[in-house]
């Protein structure tokens, strides 16, 4: 399975967990072209930073457009999910 299905699928699974947040910035980061903390991809465990490292690899081939495109939009829902939530009174 490609890397930007796998990151798809774990926040799809999970969007308010540690990890699937750190995936959505990172895939909102490059698709918006944004700065993204890289300490954020330190924190993770070594599995979760080599596919961190394969959607980089990924992204910058540019082959995947359906599949950005698709990890982009959950990514975009995670985020505001987040932000949702953190911003309840």
């Amino acid at each position: 399975m490609r890397s930007i299905k796998q990151v798809k699928k774990i926040i799809e699974a999970d969007p308010q967990s540690d990890v699937g947040q750190t995936f959505a910035k990172l895939i909102l980061s490059l698709e918006t072209e944004q700065s993204f903390p890289m300490q954020s991809l330190y924190a993770l465990n070594p599995k979760d930073f080599d596919l961190a490292i394969e959607v980089l690899k990924d992204w910058r081939l540019d082959r995947f457009y359906i599949g950005k495109a698709k990890v982009f939009d959950v990514s975009y829902q995670a985020s505001r999910m987040q932000a949702i939530t953190t911003d309840k009174p």
